[in-house]
Formats: C-alpha cells, sequence, structure tokens
C-alpha cells in the first residue's frame, strides 16, 4: 500500500477498561484518523457516552460491547473507575470471558489491524487465525517496559519471581545500570506478580504473553525522550518495535468555567500551583494534611483537586478544606474539572501531578512546571524520566520504607521551581524545561511520527 491509501488501514482499537488506558487509545485513534485511518473502538457500553465526548473525527466509530457477568462484579461496573481497587481483577475475569465476542465481531469486520492492550493476552491468538496483525500498544513509557516488564527481569532472580531487593535494581542490560528503587517503589511492582486467578494470570505474565506473541510492538514516546530504553525494549522481544511519539494532546477547546477562571484571575500569572492525582488516587488523611500544608508553606496560591471513596467523599472533603488556613488563597475540591483548560490559564504556574505521561505532558504543552510525586506503578518510573534523564521537572523527596512525604519536602520541591529558580535545581530545570517544551510544541516534529508509523503499517498490509 501506498501512503496515498492510508484510507485503506482499518484499525480495531481494543483498550484495558480503565479511562487511563482509554485516553491514550482515543488520543492515537484521533490522530491516525485524521491521517485517514478507519477506527473501530471497542469498550463497554457503558463507557460508550463518556468516550464520545473525546472522539474528534468521523473516521472513528464506537463499537459497544457486552460484559459478561462475573461473580463478585457487580452490575454496571464496566471500567475501574466504577469500583475499588481490589475488583479490578475480577474486571480482566470479565474480560477474558469476552473471547467469542472478540472473535466473532473481528471475523464480521475483517479489520487489518487490532491494537490491543495489556491484558488481552489471547487477542494475538484469534488474530492470527483470522489473518489480521495484532500490535500492542503500550501506554506506558519505555522506562517501564524496560525496568519491569521484559524477559530480564525474572532471568536472574534467585525464586521465581523476583524478592523486593532484586526489584530495587534494574534488570541485566538496562540501560542506566546505578538506578536503584526505594524500597516503598519496588514493594509496589512486585504486585505485578501475584496471581489472582491461577497461574499466568498476573500483570507480568499477561503482558509478557501479549509482547511475545504480538505481530508487532507500538510504543507511545519517541527516540528523542527515550532512546536507550526504547532499544533495549527491542533487544528482550526481536520484532519490529514502532513508536507514536508521545502523542500530544491537542489543545483545549471551549471556555474554563466562571468559577475557576474568577478565582484564577486574582493572581498574578504564572504565580499558582495547580495539584491533581488523577481519578482513581485516594490520599490517606495524614498525606492530605501534609500536602495542604506544605502547599500553604510555600506562600503561593494554590487549587487542589482531590478524589475520595464515595462513601467517605463529604467528611474527607470536609477534613481536607478545614485545613486551608487562607481560603483566598488556597482551594480544595473534588470532583471533575476542565483540568487542560485549568493547566492552560495564565495565573497556573505548577503543576504537582502523579506523574502519569498524559499528565506529565499536558503540564509541559500548558508551560506548567513539574512537581513530581507518584503514587502506584509506572508513575514511579515516569518521574525518574523526567527528573533524571530529561531533569525538567523536581520528585518531591519521600521515606525509603513507606513512600510517606511530610510538608518540607512538598513545600521544598515547589519552592525550588517556583520561587529559588536563580539558583540549583531549579536554574538548571527551567532551562530543560524550557527545551523539552519546545521539542514538544513542534507539531511538525510530531505529526511526522504519526505519519511514518501510517507508512510502516501500510508496509506491513
Amino acid at each position: 500500500m501506498g501512503s496515498s491509501s492510508s484510507n485503506k488501514l482499518h484499525i480495531v482499537m481494543f483498550p484495558w477498561f480503565a479511562f487511563g488506558h482509554i485516553s491514550p487509545f482515543l488520543q492515537l485513534s484521533n490522530k491516525l484518523s485524521s491521517h485517514g485511518v478507519k477506527i473501530s473502538f471497542f469498550s463497554a457500553s457503558g463507557n460508550i457516552p463518556r468516550i464520545s465526548l473525546m472522539v474528534n473525527n468521523n473516521n472513528i466509530k464506537l463499537i459497544p460491547l457486552t460484559l459478561p457477568t462475573v461473580d463478585g462484579l457487580p452490575p454496571g461496573s464496566e471500567s475501574t473507575s466504577d469500583m475499588p481497587p481490589h475488583m479490578a481483577e475480577l474486571l480482566k475475569t470479565c474480560l477474558d470471558k469476552m473471547q467469542p465476542q472478540i472473535e466473532s465481531l473481528l471475523t464480521e469486520m475483517k479489520p487489518h489491524f487490532v491494537f490491543f492492550d495489556f491484558c488481552h493476552q489471547w487477542v494475538p491468538q484469534i488474530c492470527e487465525k483470522l489473518g489480521i496483525k495484532s500490535m500492542f500498544f503500550s501506554v506506558f513509557s519505555a522506562i517501564s517496559t524496560a525496568y519491569l516488564t521484559n524477559p530480564a527481569r525474572v532471568l536472574a532472580c534467585a525464586g521465581d519471581i523476583p524478592s523486593l531487593e532484586e526489584m530495587k535494581k534494574p534488570p541485566t542490560g538496562f540501560p542506566e545500570s546505578n538506578l536503584l528503587l526505594k524500597s516503598y517503589e519496588a514493594r509496589d511492582f512486585l504486585y505485578v506478580f501475584i496471581n489472582f486467578s491461577g497461574p499466568g494470570s498476573c500483570i507480568y505474565d499477561r503482558v509478557l504473553a501479549c509482547m511475545l506473541s504480538c505481530s508487532a510492538i507500538l510504543i507511545k514516546s519517541c527516540v528523542e525522550l527515550e532512546g536507550p530504553y526504547i532499544d533495549f525494549v527491542k533487544t528482550q522481544f526481536q520484532k519490529p518495535v514502532f513508536l507514536a511519539g508521545p502523542v500530544v494532546p491537542e489543545p483545549p477547546t471551549g471556555s474554563l468555567d466562571p468559577k475557576w477562571d474568577l478565582w484564577l484571575t486574582t493572581f498574578p500569572s504564572k504565580s499558582v500551583v495547580f495539584c491533581s492525582f488523577g481519578s482513581e488516587t485516594f490520599l490517606k488523611d495524614e498525606q492530605i494534611r501534609q500536602l495542604i500544608t506544605g502547599l500553604e508553606i510555600t506562600g503561593l496560591p494554590f487549587l487542589v483537586v482531590l478524589n475520595f471513596p464515595p462513601r467517605e467523599e463529604k467528611a474527607k472533603l470536609s477534613f481536607a478544606q478545614n485545613l486551608v488556613k487562607d481560603k483566598e488563597r488556597g482551594v480544595v475540591y473534588t470532583g471533575w474539572v476542565q483540568q487542560q483548560l485549568i493547566l492552560a490559564h495564565d495565573s497556573v504556574g505548577c503543576y504537582v501531578s502523579h506523574s502519569g505521561f498524559s499528565s506529565v505532558t499536558e503540564g509541559i504543552t500548558s508551560d506548567c512546571q513539574l512537581v513530581l510525586l507518584p503514587q502506584k506503578g509506572d508513575q514511579y518510573l515516569n518521574s525518574k524520566l523526567v527528573s533524571r534523564d530529561m531533569k525538567a521537572g523536581v520528585e518531591v523527596n519521600r521515606r525509603d520504607e513507606d513512600g510517606y512525604f511530610g510538608k518540607e519536602e512538598l513545600c521544598k520541591a515547589v519552592r525550588s521551581v517556583m520561587v529559588d529558580v536563580e539558583e540549583d535545581p531549579g536554574r538548571t530545570i527551567r532551562v530543560n524545561y524550557d527545551k523539552w517544551r519546545k521539542f514538544f510544541l513542534e507539531k511538525e516534529v510530531h505529526e511526522g511520527f504519526i505519519r511514518d508509523f501510517v507508512k510502516e503499517m501500510e508496509a506491513m498490509v
């Protein structure tokens, strides 16, 4: 196929039922569809209304899926945002029971490719049977795959799975051998080796099965950002590894809620700290106390968006709001906000986030300094990438054993990039940040990533 026939490409997108996965799949869909690629987007029927609000091209068709019944999974639980974290394993069981439905749809649709997610390890087998190419799309940074989910991670282990001390160290051949995780980070990563529903059900086994059996691997990154880690991934899997670039989101459209616009406008340009950790992160009371107190002692205005378990929301929100002493300068809120529009507001100059890479990208493109407070999983390695490799943000220092951070550490991190900017590390971070922001805003470069990827897919079919 030549590039002029890219409209003949038909891709099925099949992300995991979590909006932290659905969003990057949809962002990529929007980019590909603008190059004439036809997209059929699979998700549970209950997720379709929210997904439809993020679609910006007529080449994308949303395909609702029916979720089978699983004991213990309440009816209507169709994304991880609908349930406590421990119940997500039941949703994976539900996913596994969908194989006949997916095979029937693919038989009827006959796409060229199926882009699938980390726990869909049975998709390549169905695709091979039907003569369809399977593309494992990693929504995680390349450093995460290079550190955690590859054959080298377990080859040198004394036991069947890594110990805590082994998990602190990178696998053999990892590009930056002096990277050493803290105990709380390594302990969190051990979760990927837990089998909840029999052998082969752990995240590590699922991901490895996906990557070893797929036709090709797609990473949401580029050589400029993660060249050494991408090269390591290629040596581990010995198959085509394509790069989509960081898939920079389109600038936000619409107007910011007047409530936030009026409040933010009362402060000087680039002076407000915005803090959010995503919809599925619930901080403990003591960490909320340290966070809000730490922001107050920076002397800067701040807007904190927190999420709580539904049954505790009213009491916990009241607790958090009562911690704010100067209520004209500090606001605590819960619920959905127009995050991109808030970050893009002229008064906002700093973003304290959980280091999800989409959030990091939004912060950089919105010209907000990055303070990194990762909460789980790949976020820890994203934070290392931004603070150590890119040197474009500052990570909050935390206690080794349990990840506790105090108000002083939070305050120090924020002030280093917002107040003490004439001395290091703030001065160096800001110089590097400006360099990376320029790269992220080079629209033609990022269009080139997608254009080249479309050509590579055309060559495959």
